[in-house]
């Protein structure tokens, strides 16, 4: 708060404050006092007015700059009416009242928006599982019926069944945290079960899977790092060469981590694009010119990876190669 737009904001009291200190000082020189006395009571007024203007941006300045002070320091600056000092004047309690209604009724608000946001994310994971029923029994009756050229429905109903996985683990994303188990797994089982999900699609696109890992254990969710390795596996078959596609998924391990790697030889990343591969519904030149793409699987990927306390990075070279990395951090605890 700085006194000379304080003093601005006053000017109107203080111009009525000098006419009556004028006005005084000719009624008084109309009783014929002496002009040193009639100085002297001038000063006193407009020392008296002066100290009174001090007096009340002084205080004013304390309780307000308070306020400034603690919402520069905040990151949820709702959270300020419980940082400023107690009201001592009735102006201050005023403004107290004002910044508690204000509160209030923020809270009240948001309360309403979550409880709505959570039925609407009932409702579609309800619904998700309930479609889930009929994806799973027309894979059932296509493997059962090999009389038919089913290959192509396979198809279209694998890629239905991603896209609603991937609807699902993004609801779920939000409050991943009540739904983790995080424990010893290993790398070999997680690789072979998004493997055998995937079967069907590397054998139809001709893609050769290589994979080369040890008994490497790391601590995460497994159902969760399924979910994440499938949506790299899923980009890795999606954006394949014509020709001698394959897909490389090894691990390394130092002192302090474990490295789970995704390599495949498809037609990569431009420079341009590597830097937001991450960003929510961003889908690149890849994604526009080659295959239609929402831009939110990998968003989705980084977004658990960092919940679940890994790094993931992705290198990539155009018409190369894409390479992913998984990074583990050696010990039994994360913090959310």
């Amino acid at each position: 708060m700085k006194l000379v737009s304080y003093i601005k904001d006053k000017v109107i009291s203080i111009v009525i404050y000098l006419l009556m200190v004028v006005l005084i000082s000719l009624i008084l020189k109309v009783f014929n006092l002496d002009k040193s006395v009639l100085i002297v009571i001038f000063l006193i007024l407009i020392i008296n007015g002066t100290m009174l203007i001090l007096i009340n941006y002084f205080r004013k300045r304390s309780y307000y700059n308070n306020i400034l002070g603690m919402l520069d320091k905040l990151d949820k600056k709702y959270l300020v009416l419980e940082t400023v000092l107690e009201p001592t004047t009735y102006e201050e309690e005023i403004v107290n009242n004002i910044l508690y209604d204000i509160n209030k009724s923020m809270i009240e608000n948001i309360n309403i928006q979550k409880r709505s946001i959570n039925e609407f994310k009932d409702y579609i994971e309800m619904w998700i599982h309930e479609v889930k029923l009929p994806i799973a029994s027309m894979v059932l009756k296509c493997h059962n019926h090999k009389e038919v050229n089913s290959n192509e429905l396979l198809s279209i109903i694998r890629r239905l069944d991603n896209d609603i996985d991937q609807i699902l683990y993004y609801m779920r994303s939000e409050i991943t945290e009540k739904d983790f188990i995080i424990s010893e797994v290993s790398l070999k089982d997680i690789v072979r079960s998004v493997s055998l999900k995937n079967k069907d699609d590397l054998l139809e696109n001709k893609i050769e899977l290589e994979v080369n890992i040890d008994n490497e254990c790391v601590y995460t969710d497994k159902k969760w790092m399924e979910f994440i390795l499938n949506q790299i596996i899923s980009n890795s078959i999606k954006y394949k060469k014509e020709k001698d596609s394959f897909i490389k998924i090894t691990s390394n391990v130092s002192e302090d981590k474990v490295n789970l790697i995704v390599y495949d030889n498809g037609i990569g990343i431009s420079k341009g694009d590597i830097k937001r591969v991450f960003d929510k519904s961003f889908t690149g030149k890849n994604g526009r010119d080659k295959i239609k793409s929402t831009g939110m699987g990998l968003y989705i990927v980084k977004n658990l990876c960092s919940k679940l306390g890994h790094n993931i990075y992705i290198e990539s070279a155009l018409d190369e190669y894409t390479k992913v990395i998984i990074e583990f951090g050696k010990n039994n605890y994360y913090n959310f």
